[in-house]
């Protein structure tokens, strides 16, 4: 019997709730128990309560459960599981806000060693032969940039979205995007907006570098649609 989908979870889960939770401050059952009574995987049930927790509906705390109601004031969000309930939607977005940035900063603090250094990651990209070569090379290229701006925040943040985006959900989404656009295609057009940021860079130019690292990260995003890489190919 195949499982239910996201959209009939979603629209099912809230009677199970008021039924099971029926008060703020109850504790819902284990994930298990919900996935096995609306004949989901877990995975489908977590992004349904993901949508619930954005709209206040439930709360969760790691090692404790999920509970009806909003999260009381005085307990923080822990990161993890912020990031536990992010979409590869939700890690574009912040990879947009923050990378742009980044880039702008690498642009005022780079020196000759440090484009020399990009420049080799740009390479080390073009020489991929398999996903796994492309993903790290990539992962190596903006984790680059965040170290050239010599602020360890900033590599802090770089290397945290960069474990966010090592998790199943997002993995099986590029997956799908790797897939369509062929091993050729991703690194030649991948490769080529890598090295149009770091031409940026090394110019300098803090606002061009900033726009560069902008369109190299909407096209990825663009790729995750189905049909959308043509589109985007001429960036």
């Amino acid at each position: 019997m195949s499982r239910r989908s996201l959209a009939q979870v979603r629209a099912d889960l809230p009677d199970l709730l008021d039924m099971l939770a029926p008060d703020t401050g109850d504790r819902l059952p284990p994930e298990r128990d919900l996935a096995l009574r609306l004949g989901c995987s877990r995975e489908t049930l977590r992004k349904a309560l993901s949508a619930l927790e954005a709209d206040g509906a439930i709360w969760r705390h790691v090692g404790q459960g999920t509970f009806r109601g909003r999260r009381p004031r005085h307990l923080p969000v822990r990161d993890t599981l912020l990031v536990e309930g992010a979409t590869p939607p939700d890690l574009m977005r912040a990879r947009l806000v923050l990378e742009p940035q980044v880039a702008a900063e690498a642009a005022l603090r780079a020196d000759a060693a440090d484009i020399g250094h990009l420049r080799a990651r740009v390479a080390a990209g073009r020489a991929a032969r398999d996903r796994a070569a492309c993903e790290q090379a990539d992962d190596a290229f903006h984790r680059a940039i965040a170290v050239v701006t010599g602020n360890p925040v900033l590599v802090g943040l770089l290397g945290y979205l960069s474990g966010a985006r090592r998790r199943a959900a997002w993995q099986r989404e590029w997956d799908r995007t790797y897939h369509r656009i062929g091993v050729e295609e991703f690194r030649t057009l991948h490769s080529d907006q890598h090295e149009r940021i770091v031409d940026a860079i090394a110019a300098t130019d803090p606002v061009a570098a900033a726009r560069m690292m902008t369109r190299h990260l909407e096209t990825i995003a663009a790729a995750m649609t189905p049909g959308a890489w043509s589109d985007v190919a001429c960036i």
